[in-house]
């Protein structure tokens, strides 16, 4: 009996489909275990074959977190010795008679664990995610959220620097090299927060000082508790089309603020410290809103200088991607209360500027383009109370006019050469046409 070639073509699609729902069937396969150290917490990533039941529980004394995984073998052998951190010391396991695998680490105290399990990206499979985070870190957190004393000579200004993606989030990677955004973007944070702690009234601080994940929203409350006068946060673009190439900069869009404006109105009694310490809580609907609607618009005003400033220095070293800032509904961008900017450093899908990106030498010009344009937006408009903004009343200051009362017996001349100004600035000054003056009449000296 002859097979029609439809028939042929069926079979095997039905052969294929019953293998893989027999390999479906077999035990889930654990291929390797990541760990991640951040600040924080530490992170355990598993990586998987398919996704998988698990369940997680403490023990103590001595202190241990068991992680049971249902229907499930090794792929590989699980190292213990590179799996240390703050909070484990050590790494067993063993697969028990119902197919289940008992992972154990044992611990230096007592962890809240989270776990979640992600689906396939980012070059990776699907992963099993265990975060260990310390049991006082909740107290730890309202002891850091007390602000700091002014000194007398006026506050640092503060600027927050994000380093793009991180930890198990690599972000874009380079078509010829491979390289990760994660790491060229933590390179020129570093460099920027450098050149920032040298100017003399400002600092920096970093959403993250090494390679690990920092969630989007973390991120900027991270800067909310530095009391941060601006967001600066640093990527590296990608396209599928790999001769896209320029840096650009972006604030927040008008939509991306108005749908973070809802959010916050839902959550309006954790947003007292969004619009000066005026708490939203026993604020009707409209009021609120009044009031949330100021405070961004103001915010956004204020990135937008901000950015443009950025924009030009940046333009002046770098091809740019757009003549203009750009406006979009990053995450990151949506603080109400703190001026934000992405900058997106250039196009690492693109074989020259990944070049350009992996330079050090490039990576720190990047750096100072940005540092420049903080640098001008800050001397234009320093935070009230800040060092910057004290030193620059002063310096108004020594350039008013001094004012003197005109005492019987003085002539402009004799005025003139007492203060070191000629009669030609006092007469500009005073906008008098002549050298006739009079006791008691008030001139404004001009300081030289």
């Amino acid at each position: 009996m002859k097979i029609r070639r439809w028939q042929s073509a069926w079979l095997l699609a039905l052969c294929w489909l019953m293998g893989t729902a027999l390999a479906a069937s077999g035990p889930v396969k654990v291929q390797d275990v990541r760990l991640w150290n951040a600040p924080d917490h530490t992170r355990l990533v598993f990586d998987l074959d398919r996704r998988v039941e698990h369940r997680i529980f403490s023990l103590d004394k001595p202190p241990r977190l068991v992680i049971d995984f249902t229907k499930t073998r090794l792929a590989t052998r699980l190292s213990g010795k590179r799996l240390k951190s703050r909070h484990i010391t050590g790494l067993r396991y063993a697969r028990r008679k119902d197919g289940t695998l008992r992972v154990v680490l044992d611990l230096i105290g007592q962890v809240r664990p989270r776990s979640f399990l992600l689906q396939p990206g980012g070059g990776h499979g699907h992963r099993l995610v265990v975060d260990l985070y310390d049991r006082k870190a909740a107290a730890m957190v309202v002891k850091e959220t007390k602000p700091p004393k002014d000194p007398a000579k006026g506050r640092d200004i503060v600027v927050a620097v994000d380093a793009g993606h991180g930890g198990e989030d690599p972000g874009a990677r380079g078509r010829r090299h491979k390289t990760q955004e994660k790491a060229i973007t933590l390179a020129i944070a570093r460099r920027l927060k450098t050149l920032i702690d040298a100017q003399p009234g400002m600092r920096a601080i970093l959403t993250r000082k090494g390679d690990y994940f920092v969630p989007l929203r973390k991120r900027i409350r991270i800067a909310r508790r530095h009391k941060a006068d601006l967001f600066v946060s640093i990527h590296a673009d990608a396209f599928r089309d790999e001769r896209a190439r320029g840096a650009s900069v972006f604030v927040l869009s008008r939509k991306g603020a108005s749908s973070e404006a809802a959010r916050w109105l839902a959550e309006r009694e954790n947003a007292s410290d969004l619009i000066g310490g005026v708490s939203l809580e026993d604020k009707d609907d409209v009021l609120a809103s009044v009031l949330l609607d100021l405070a961004q618009s103001s915010t956004l005003a204020a990135s937008i200088r901000a950015a443009k400033l950025v924009h030009r220095q940046i333009g002046r070293i770098s091809r740019l991607h757009g003549r203009r800032v750009q406006h979009a509904g990053f995450v990151v961008l949506k603080s109400p209360d703190i001026p934000s900017m992405l900058v997106e450093t250039g196009f690492i899908s693109n074989p020259r500027e990944e070049k350009l990106l992996r330079s050090h030498r490039y990576q720190q010009r990047i750096a100072e383009a940005i540092f420049k344009g903080i640098r001008e937006y800050f001397d234009r408009e320093p935070p009230p109370g800040s060092r910057l903004a004290l030193e620059k009343e002063r310096k108004a200051k020594k350039q008013e006019p001094i004012r003197y009362v005109i005492r019987p017996g003085d002539t402009l001349s004799t005025i003139a050469a007492r203060h070191r100004v000629s009669v030609a600035d006092l007469r500009n000054e005073n906008g008098l046409k002549g050298d006739r003056i009079r006791a008691g009449q008030v001139l404004r000296i001009p300081r030289t």
